[in-house]
């Protein structure tokens, strides 16, 4: 495809940053519903503009994936399942634009109301919905589907259903949810809800997993499927919402198909091999120097850059502060310290990748970097001021190395961190008052080879500090139930953050999370400062006030000291063959999970 860019990029510079301040109030059903303000889109309007609406239908796409899979339930805790099954077969209320920070418009609902302070909502579904067997989508399968995740699906589903006093039907087709709790973004993150068919469930048990596939009323079905091996998803020719204005320009494939391979290193090589059609490559000198095979040098595989401009999220080796060893801020800033990022970075990357400096760096919502905290942001911090760590308040900043292997400055400082929380070299070896050495493992995925490379400087610069540091690798099965239950020291982690983070914080950060298996706190923070903050951001009722709480909270976490934050990249590498296509006009989020294989298509 040619040069690809962001269409009329200053016109949604506004909505890309949150800046539409005016209050919402609904006073009949709408076709939409954003976090502040109003939909970009109009009731009429034809399709997502990131979506070409005359894109081709047929063909397939090819993804490959390192690990495995051993269930088809992905609403548990138990269980891996294969990459898609979710999108590609089930459908929520609504859908997201992905050119919007937080905006949803109907997809089985076909509108939303809700009042200004947000205190329920209530959605009408199509009459046409229907699931893959044919049946209608009714409001006791909406009712059953929110009581039954929130219940006992995934802890992700949970929070939220909390917040329901009261779930009833109100017509026909209509449903509503009456809110025990000040929540601005509840209506929204109910409105994301998967809507699964209720007769399939009856008298099993939800929580078990299975091999059997949910029926949904997605776009397509499973096909057919191997345990561990591949998943072939296809398009369901009676989907009852291909013609919906939302779906046009979407899921344009017969076929998408995820073929499981033990090494990353493989994935690669069955992409060059044409086993294939597409693959995302994250390392930016591997993407200068590994495509010139054969394939790219005719033409018939294309490299593509998909741009973005989404907080850089957090990305790195967590430390799992359940163990007493990582208990104290100061053992982890040293550990942060001993971490020889520029080395790293230009070993892996060629330098080419900036480092996450905090989880909303790359966007309005980072907290600008050594700088102390100000205004409605040292107001929101400053009832915590008391239990903050050091550079919450005052400002901090990640340590830089000189690049040079021994990183003598930063080791230095280490050193004298480790001896103020006890710990001192004796013999060679790190020690603390009780002669216990300090030793630790790091758990990593088979094939996960740069995270590998970077963890295996890690434990070469520890070493210098008497630290026995080692890495472990497992398969994806092993890996998924040791971090569902935080039975690790170290860990890779990484957390992907919106233009409009809400419920989903509490989830990553909440105190529950401590002791809650499969949450994503897997650092263990207990932080009432964290959770007021993002009650404050759910609170908000304007940008500023919202860009204010997560600053706050995005000091608190950075400072908290939880992970070795690595790098971040402002665009996505896509290597692709040459029949794959996608549309100029990209969504502000890029190349995030909407956009490949949803708008994408095969033409000859």
């Amino acid at each position: 495809m040619g040069s690809v860019y962001f269409a009329n990029l200053k016109a949604i510079g506004a909505a890309a940053a949150l800046l539409i301040l005016a209050p919402m109030a609904l006073a009949e059903p709408r076709h939409g519903i954003a976090m502040y303000g109003e939909p970009a889109l109009p009731p009429d309007f034809v399709s997502l503009p990131y979506a070409n609406p005359d894109a081709p239908k047929g063909g397939r796409i090819v993804f490959g994936e390192n690990g495995s899979f051993d269930s088809m339930n992905p609403f548990i805790v138990k269980g891996s399942a294969p990459a898609g099954l979710s999108s590609m077969t089930v459908e929520t209320l609504m859908g997201r634009s992905y050119d919007e920070p937080f905006t949803l418009y109907g997809l089985l609902a076909e509108s939303v109301d809700t009042d200004e302070a947000r205190t329920y909502v209530e959605f009408t579904l199509r009459e046409g919905a229907r699931f893959s067997d044919g049946k209608p989508v009714t409001v006791k399968d909406v009712l059953w589907s929110f009581e039954k995740l929130g219940t006992e699906g995934s802890p992700r589903y949970a929070g939220a259903w909390k917040k329901i006093a009261k779930s009833e039907q109100t017509g026909p087709r209509s449903v509503r949810f009456t809110f025990n709790a000040q929540d601005r973004e509840l209506p929204l993150i109910l409105g994301l809800r998967p809507i699964l068919e209720m007769a399939q469930w009856e008298g099993r048990d939800f929580a078990a997993t299975t091999m059997e596939p949910p029926i949904g009323s997605g776009p397509y079905v499973v096909d057919k499927f191997e345990a561990g091996k591949f998943v072939s998803y296809k398009k369901n020719p009676d989907w009852w919402g291909k013609d919906l204005p939302f779906n046009r320009g979407q899921q344009n494939f017969d076929e998408v198909r995820y073929d499981y391979f033990g090494d990353a290193g493989v994935v690669f090589e069955s992409f060059k091999a044409g086993l294939i059609t597409s693959y995302r490559e994250a390392n930016p000198a591997k993407w200068a120097s590994n495509y010139d095979f054969p394939a790219v040098q005719s033409g018939d595989v294309v490299k593509s850059d998909i741009p973005h401009q989404r907080p850089s999220g957090i990305e790195g080796f967590v430390f799992n502060t359940r163990k007493p060893i990582f208990a104290d801020w100061r053992v982890r800033e040293a550990l942060i310290d001993a971490f020889n990022f520029e080395l790293v970075n230009q070993t892996l990357n060629g330098g080419a990748l900036p480092r996450i400096q905090s989880y909303f760096s790359n966007s309005v919502l980072g907290a600008p970097v050594g700088e102390a905290a100000s205004g409605r942001v040292a107001e929101y911090l400053a009832p915590f001021k008391d239990q903050l760590l050091p550079g919450a308040l005052e400002g901090y900043a990640l340590p830089v190395s000189d690049g040079s292997e021994a990183n003598r400055a930063n080791l230095h400082k280490a050193t004298d961190l480790m001896a103020d929380a006890g710990w001192t070299v004796q013999d060679g070896i790190l020690k603390n008052a009780e002669g216990a050495s300090f030793a630790f493992e790091i758990l990593l995925v088979n094939g996960q080879n740069d995270m590998i490379a970077a963890a295996s400087i890690y434990v070469e610069a520890l070493k210098r500090l008497g630290i026995d540091a080692r890495v472990t690798t497992v398969d994806s099965a092993q890996y998924k139930d040791r971090t569902t239950n935080y039975d690790f020291d170290m860990t890779h982690y990484i957390r992907a953050l919106s233009l409009s983070p809400g419920n989903e914080q509490m989830l990553y950060w909440g105190a529950a999370g401590v002791t809650e298996p499969g949450t994503r706190n897997w650092m263990g923070m207990n932080s009432p400062a964290a959770e007021a903050l993002i009650a404050s951001m759910l609170s908000a009722k304007d940008q500023t006030e919202f860009v204010a709480a997560t600053q706050a909270l995005d000091r608190v976490l950075i400072t908290g000291r939880y992970v070795v934050p690595v790098w971040y990249a402002a665009s996505s590498h896509l290597a692709h063959i040459k029949q794959l296509k996608f549309p100029e006009k990209l969504p502000i989020y890029g190349d995030w999970p909407g956009f490949q294989p949803e708008v994408w298509w095969y033409q000859e």
